[in-house]
This record gives C-alpha cells, sequence and structure tokens, in this order.
C-alpha cells in the first residue's frame, strides 16, 4: 500500500462530510476536507434550518390571529421581513461556526477551496495544490434543478430566497415538492399573494393521497392558488421588474418573484469522475453499493449526491457507517426503510412507512384506520382547519405499515410514533398504550 498524505479527502462539507470527517478523525484517521462554499451544508447554510425558523416566524400570523380568541387583546402588528431574515442568517452563522469548531476540535485539516479528482487517490484544489489520500469521500450534496426555457434566468431558487430584500407582493412558485408547499405557506402568510404552478397534476406525489389532498383543501381555503397541468413556456420581465409568467393552456400571471422549486439534481459534475470510470445515473446521482463505495474501489460517495435518500439525517447516518467502516473496525450498512420524513407547511404533514396505495401493492389486504378531527386549540380559535390522521395496517397480522398525518405538530408527534412503526409493532398494542388526554397525539391510540 503507497504512502499517501491523508488517510480519508473529503469533498463538501455538508451534514454528511462533516460527520464522516468527525469520525473518521475520531477513529485515528489523519483527515482533511475541502468545501469551496461554506461549512454546514445545504441544510445548515440554505436549507432546513433557516427554512424552518421562517416558518417558526411566519406562523406568528396566525397564532397572534387565534390569541383574540384566548382573550387577549393583540393590537394589529406590523410585520419586519428584514429584522427576520437577518435574524435568520445570524443563526446560520453561528451554526457554520459550530460546524467548523468541530472539525477543528477533531484536527481535521478544512480547506476552503474546490477540489475535484485527478486520479483514485488524488485531488487538486483550484489553486493547483494537489494532495493524495487513501480514501476520498465525496459528500457534494445536491442544488436545486431549474427547468430550461426562455426567461429562466428571471426566476431564483431556494438558495437565493433566504437572502430576498423584502416580501414579494406577489410570488409564483414553480413545484408541486416539500420545498413549494413550505414556501407558499410562508409567503402565504408574511402576505405574498402566492400562486403554485406545477407541471402535473398533484402535491407532494410521494406522500399518502389522503393527507396531501388535505392540504390542498386548507391551502387553497388559505388563499394559495394552484394551476396544475402548466408547463412553462416562457417568463417576459417588463421594464418596473415584474414578471409575466407563461404557461401552456392557462392565462398569464403577473407576478413580482419567481420561485423554482422544481426538485434537486445530485452535485456530481465537473469532479472529474467520468475520466476515472466513476459510474453516474442519468439524473446525475454517483452510483453506490451497500457500503457507500463507487465503481472506483478507493472513492466513495454519501448523502444527496448518491441520490438515494436526499435527507439531512440519512446523509449523517451514511457518513457515520462509512467512518466507523472504514476506519472504525465496526462495518456497518445502513436500513433505508420506514424513514419518518415531514412538509413543514400550514399546516405540517408527517409520515413514515407504507402510504395505502404501497401497502396493498406490496401486501394485498390492508386495514386502514382513521382520525378527521379538529384540533382542541382551532375549536376555540374559531378556526376551521381539521386534523387528519391515518394508519395503514397488514390485515392478517395487524403489523402497522404507515402512519400519515397532517395537522398542528404532526411532525414532532410522529417522530415517537416511527420508532413503533420501525418496531414493527402492531395495531392491538397501540390500542392498549392508554391514552394521553387531552392531546392530539392521543388519536394515533384512539384510530378507528
Amino acid at each position: 500500500m503507497p504512502d499517501h498524505e491523508f488517510d480519508l479527502f473529503v469533498i463538501g462539507a455538508g451534514s454528511g462530510g462533516v460527520r464522516a470527517a468527525r469520525v473518521s478523525a475520531a477513529h485515528g484517521a489523519k483527515v482533511a476536507l475541502a468545501e469551496e462554499f461554506r461549512v454546514g451544508g445545504t441544510c445548515v447554510i440554505r436549507g432546513c434550518v433557516p427554512k424552518k425558523l421562517l416558518v417558526y416566524g411566519a406562523h406568528f400570523a396566525e397564532d397572534l390571529k387565534d390569541a383574540k380568541r384566548f382573550g387577549w387583546q393583540v393590537p394589529d402588528c406590523a410585520f419586519d421581513w428584514k429584522t427576520l431574515r437577518d435574524n435568520v442568517l445570524g443563526e446560520v452563522d453561528r451554526l457554520e461556526g459550530l460546524y467548523q469548531s468541530t472539525l477543528d476540535t477533531h484536527d481535521v485539516a478544512t480547506l476552503r477551496q474546490r477540489a475535484t479528482l485527478v486520479g483514485p487517490n488524488e485531488v487538486e484544489l483550484s489553486d493547483g495544490t494537489r494532495h493524495t489520500a487513501r480514501i476520498i469521500l465525496l459528500a457534494t450534496g445536491a442544488t436545486p434543478a431549474v427547468p430550461s426555457f426562455p426567461g429562466a434566468e428571471h426566476g431564483i431558487t431556494s438558495n437565493e430566497v433566504f437572502h430576498l430584500e423584502e416580501v414579494p407582493k406577489r410570488i409564483v412558485i414553480a413545484g408541486g415538492g416539500y420545498i413549494a408547499n413550505e414556501f407558499a405557506g410562508i409567503f402565504n402568510e408574511l402576505g405574498s399573494r402566492v400562486t403554485i404552478i406545477n407541471r402535473t397534476g398533484d402535491i407532494l406525489r410521494h406522500y399518502d393521497e389522503s393527507v396531501r389532498d388535505r392540504l390542498l383543501q386548507i391551502s387553497v381555503k388559505k388563499g394559495i392558488d394552484f394551476r396544475f397541468h402548466a408547463p412553462f413556456e416562457k417568463v417576459v420581465k417588463g421594464p418596473n421588474g415584474s414578471l409575466t409568467v407563461h404557461t401552456a393552456g392557462q392565462d398569464p400571471i403577473e407576478t413580482d418573484c419567481l420561485l423554482f422549486a422544481t426538485g434537486r439534481r445530485p452535485n456530481s459534475g465537473g469532479l472529474g469522475l467520468e475520466t476515472l470510470g466513476v459510474k453516474i445515473d442519468p439524473n446525475g446521482a454517483i452510483r453506490v453499493d451497500e457500503d457507500s463505495r463507487t465503481t472506483v474501489p478507493s472513492i466513495f460517495a454519501v448523502g444527496d449526491v448518491t441520490d438515494r435518500v436526499q435527507l439531512t439525517p440519512v446523509a449523517i447516518r451514511e457518513g457515520h457507517a462509512f467512518a466507523d467502516t472504514q476506519f472504525g473496525g465496526n462495518p456497518r450498512r445502513i436500513d433505508y426503510a420506514s424513514i419518518p420524513s415531514a412538509v413543514f407547511s400550514h399546516p405540517p404533514i408527517a409520515a413514515v412507512g407504507l402510504t395505502e396505495a404501497q401497502a396493498k401493492e406490496q401486501f394485498g389486504s390492508v386495514k386502514v384506520y382513521t382520525s378527521d378531527f379538529r384540533p382542541m386549540k382551532n375549536v376555540l380559535a374559531n378556526r376551521d382547519e381539521r386534523a387528519l390522521y391515518k394508519m395503514v395496517c397488514d390485515a392478517l397480522t395487524d403489523r402497522v405499515l404507515g402512519l400519515h398525518m397532517i395537522g398542528p405538530d404532526a411532525p414532532e408527534i410522529l417522530q415517537a410514533a416511527a420508532v413503533a412503526v420501525k418496531a414493527g409493532l402492531t395495531k392491538a398494542q397501540f390500542d392498549d398504550t392508554v391514552a394521553l388526554h387531552p392531546t392530539m397525539s392521543e388519536e394515533l391510540v384512539l384510530l378507528k
């Protein structure tokens, strides 16, 4: 085995890369990490963390209105976008500092440059410097996908949305996935006129049909406009800066901001992978085996760049398992079954396991239990907004195959319930658990 400058060279300082670097170093490996932008990756810098903080900020619009029904004499409140924006960006800066401190504490050499591969064990930085490593780990994440059509350059993505100078009076959001629906809820609460356009006829197609239909109904009632089967034709920018969005078969839409939330593509381009024989799928995903190894034995990949499951906790687990396997003497692989997920819409969605359609396809006979109720807080607030909980079970064994929820705090409630689904518990075991009253979560043990 030839000598190398490092045991591990990581490209990309997102959640998966930082975890892999830190744990590998803790196992005694000599580790370097290259990052061309900021330490922390999409989740910390321009993804789930700042977005969740915007969700919290936006929710005060409803909370302040509801407070009057609870006896609080709330005056008309003005909202200052720049205060929220700058405080959120300040928190991002703080978290980036913590991530960098963690790397420094574990003696990981952080190189703030772009790195590309020039050999199976060699990388080149943007300044021309080259380094060798026994193992190279690609953790370059994913980037927003932007459709190609005339005028697309006038739109923004989730990368730029956190830096807007003001809340747009009108915003068009392209896409039907979780990013589109989350930002639709945020901007609607902050006073924007929101229109979602989607080239298909569905939103949140990976979620159970019942909960996504409920979100659509509630969103429409809140004033969000949806236009389906509306592929882009062109966008024209007017002399005053406003945009006119033209879609097939629909009337043009005048807007102040166009936000693309049309999916994310793996960041595999321009790394020099093809010349080394690293296999890349047509969508840009780096092909890996169960140990995150690519088709080149010394090169590995974790996180969104592999497009297995584009979720931060999954990338973290993949990075940790890689480090334990390669440097810790503890070979581990990730179990991708029953991964919980959430959409931080207004109200939020949470799910784990199989949808009703998936369960029927895999198991044939299933039993479905639901609770369709109006949360106590919504009743007193005079808010006509109903929650929906749904449990999908194997009809033969009574095992819970999936849980799907939409309603206040659904993601907070589901995390604990996901343990039960992962453990293979049955509906009877849920029923045998005494309800915690009065809570929304008690509905999980009272489903009929």
